[in-house]
């Protein structure tokens, strides 16, 4: 498999761009692609067996139920992510190692509990992110990680392209039926 191929599996939406300058109907865009992603993930999984839950959507890649309890745990992190730069001057937020998480033990467990944290964060998600005005918007926090500033609407953007991006994998992988497995 070529690299390009192996590009395009990893990232079968792209990666994130950055609007040069972020719109009102962006921001609503965003949201509504990260309000209706549980039930999107809901949509997808419900009847799959454990064989289809542990199809990997490239090689070296996670499987769905994998995909589904790292949404859940990034997401967790997402909410506190947005609260701490309302509540604090540009606080510098603690990153997490997502392949290591993906390995403990509760990423081999039913989705279940995941897709409760998602129903549950996505809706507090919601009311959060449409009660911003335009001040919180450019509220920011600080990556460690990659050493640079995030604003609030450039972080709904990452979050709802998080979503789709995620979403796509557990199509991906449904698509190729465990190939890469």
């Amino acid at each position: 498999m070529t690299e390009q191929e192996l590009y395009k599996l990893r990232f079968p939406i792209g990666e994130f761009e950055k609007p040069s300058h972020i719109t009102e109907q962006h921001l609503q865009e965003w949201i509504d692609a990260i309000e209706t992603l549980p039930q999107r993930i809901i949509s997808v999984t419900s009847n799959l067996s454990d064989k289809e839950l542990s199809y990997k959507y490239r090689p070296d890649g996670w499987t769905i139920r994998q995909v589904v309890h790292h949404c859940a745990d990034s997401h967790i992190n997402s909410i506190i992510r947005f609260k701490l730069a309302l509540t604090e001057d540009s606080p510098t937020i603690k990153p997490y190692f997502e392949d290591r998480f993906a390995k403990l033990i509760d990423y081999n467990e039913p989705l279940d509990d995941a897709i409760s944290i998602l129903k549950g964060v996505h809706n507090k998600l919601g009311i959060l992110l449409r009660s911003f005005s335009k001040d919180d918007l450019k509220r920011e926090f600080v990556h460690p990680e990659y050493g640079k500033r995030y604003s609030i609407e450039e972080t709904i953007g990452v979050y709802a392209w998080h979503s789709n991006h995620h979403f796509a994998h557990i199509e991906q992988a449904l698509r190729y039926k465990g190939e890469f497995n």
